[in-house]
């Protein structure tokens, strides 16, 4: 079992958690767009514009990345785990941007903090009545029943800024569920990215930017490796800034 993952600027430590450090939550972290972040003063609205919020963070994987992306942000991650937030609060402490890093044990649904998100990100569990393994931290990590989207949803609503965004990624077929209940309930998309293994397969995942404004959506399409079987040049461009041989 793999200890952990190795990135230009921090280390994840994963052997702790159910759930470990993979393709979709390093295709979220890089593809997240972050909020305009305020420079000079620091005010009220510089404050919210700068905070973050990663909704079941696992190894803390997809904090850390948006911290070396958002030198100023102050992230904020939440994990109901206990073995994984204490990873996660570890490998927090040993990056470099500890300072800015906050990690809370605890449910996201009773989760009622004072301050409100400019961006909030989520790599959520997506099986929906499925067959559940032997393991229950994994089928906690995996299973829509530790944390049902539509309450994914109202929770993401409750805690953003007017202005702010969620991010997250989901497999094809739950995530034309979840778009559809999101236009329900007043969501709208900002940018919708189809990731594709090779180019000649199906859809794998979307990664997904809704807002509670109108706004036309950016549509883009990824494909993570090329026919020889390598890296697409796309997939490095997007990754660069992380994968060690990049």
């Amino acid at each position: 079992m793999s200890a952990g993952f190795k990135c230009k600027q921090f280390f994840v430590a994963h052997d702790q958690c159910a759930m470990k450090v993979g393709t979709d939550g390093l295709l979220l972290g890089a593809w997240a767009s972050l909020p305009a972040m305020v420079c000079g003063t620091t005010t009220a609205a510089t404050a919210a514009g700068n905070s973050f919020l990663d909704i079941g963070s696992g190894s803390g994987l997809i904090s850390l990345m948006l911290a070396q992306r958002a030198q100023k942000a102050k992230i904020t991650a939440i994990e109901l785990d206990t073995a994984a937030a204490s990873q996660a609060e570890l490998n927090f402490r040993q990056s470099p941007f500890a300072h800015r890093l906050q990690l809370l044990k605890g449910d996201i649904l009773t989760y009622q903090p004072a301050e409100r998100y400019a961006l909030i990100v989520s790599n959520p569990p997506f099986f929906d009545n499925a067959l559940k393994g032997a393991d229950p931290k994994r089928n906690q990590a995996r299973h829509t029943a530790s944390l049902p989207l539509p309450s994914l949803l109202a929770k993401a609503a409750e805690l953003l800024t007017p202005a702010g965004s969620f991010a997250l990624i989901l497999p094809e077929a739950a995530a034309e569920h979840f778009s559809n209940k999101a236009g329900l309930h007043g969501w709208f998309a900002s940018a919708v990215c189809q990731v594709y293994s090779r180019a000649d397969k199906a859809p794998i995942r979307r990664l997904m930017q809704w807002q509670r404004q109108p706004c036309q959506p950016v549509l883009q399409q990824l494909v993570i490796y090329c026919d020889t079987g390598g890296y697409s040049e796309q997939y490095r461009h997007l990754l660069r800034d992380f994968y060690l041989n990049f």
